[in-house]
């Protein structure tokens, strides 16, 4: 297939690159470099000895996204080109609704225009509401407590009206849990741009040296030891997801739309990935407990049966692993 891969150069979406490209798709990838670098490009062409179409473009403006469709034969798209930080989005919720969302409705009016018929979404679980018990199945109650977790509920709704508005248009959204890690080779991870909002990337800027301390949102939620709970999920295993659920709509061309968990069902705490992290590091992460973040809720993580079962897709690396990867990352990325 020949895929056009939103936000293909960030953190999730470079592994994804790199998935589709060693399984014989061909890629298109779009990115306006907001939270990512354009050295990406060489790193997955390096990792895949593959070439692909770049175009350093905002999808917000839709002459934009229109000329990427024109100049190429699109048969599906994987969207993932959105803001994503819970806690930049409390403070500036309109930034994150336009980007978002104008984003998403430019990518669909040119697949209409264009006869792309598959779009997969990369939503979150922040979409589900906080009182639900865990684990969360896809038939858990909706009612996200965040403005970034509200676009990526809009958008659902979105494409739920999309599909059902007689389009040829068929939709499959991935639920992300928290992706961590980082390709094997250490040429691809977490890398943002400015000061990491995700607890990975800061703890190796901490044991690297780059960064004093890691700040530790809130030690009082009702979990083991007090810190917040989450499914952390190797990147890895993630894009190979993408490609499951890829395969899944090729085989099951029935299918208008449909909805998948992507996490381990496994619920670590910030502390429990510290500890995990200084094993395979040999050192000391230094942290500090601070106030709780607004947006945060105590425990997030994922009942996967589902993906498991229909997708045929299993998450396979555990969180040594994952807190290694990264490590390892980091350290390459020091030595260049």
């Amino acid at each position: 297939m020949n895929i056009l891969l939103a936000g293909g150069l960030g953190y999730i979406g470079s592994h994804i690159a790199v998935s589709l490209l060693e399984n014989g798709h061909d890629v298109i990838i779009a990115d306006d470099l907001s939270n990512s670098k354009i050295e990406v490009v060489d790193s997955i062409k390096k990792i895949t000895n593959k070439e692909f179409k770049f175009y350093n473009a905002d999808l917000k403006y839709i002459e934009k996204v229109e000329k990427i469709f024109a100049e190429n034969k699109i048969d599906g798209v994987i969207h993932l080109a959105g803001y994503k930080a819970v806690g930049e989005s409390c403070q500036q919720p309109l930034m994150y609704y336009e980007n978002n969302l104008i984003t998403t409705i430019n990518l669909l009016k040119c697949m209409r225009k264009y006869g792309v018929d598959l779009i997969l979404f990369s939503s979150s679980a922040t979409v589900y509401k906080a009182s639900n018990t865990m684990p969360l199945t896809e038939a858990d109650e909706l009612g996200p407590c965040n403005p970034y977790g509200r676009t990526k509920y809009f958008i659902e709704e979105m494409l739920k009206d999309e599909v059902a508005s007689g389009s040829n248009i068929r939709a499959i959204i991935l639920r992300y849990f928290n992706p961590i890690g980082a390709h094997e080779s250490g040429l691809l991870g977490d890398d943002p741009n400015g000061i990491p909002n995700n607890l990975l990337p800061y703890i190796s800027r901490v044991v690297t040296g780059k960064l004093e301390v890691l700040s530790v949102f809130g030690n009082d939620y009702p979990t083991p030891d007090g810190t917040g709970v989450r499914d952390y999920i190797h990147v890895v295993d993630l894009a190979d997801a993408h490609l499951k659920a890829i395969d899944y709509m090729q085989k099951n061309k029935d299918i208008k739309i449909d909805f998948f968990n992507i996490g381990t069902g496994k619920g670590y705490s910030v502390l429990n990935i510290v500890d995990a992290y200084n094993k395979v590091c040999g050192g000391k992460v230094k942290y500090k407990i601070v106030a709780r973040r607004s947006g945060d809720v105590a425990e997030l993580y994922a009942n996967p049966a589902k993906a498991n079962k229909i997708l045929n897709w299993h998450a396979k690396y555990d969180i040594e692993e994952m807190c290694a990867s990264s490590y390892n990352y980091e350290n390459k990325k020091d030595a260049k």
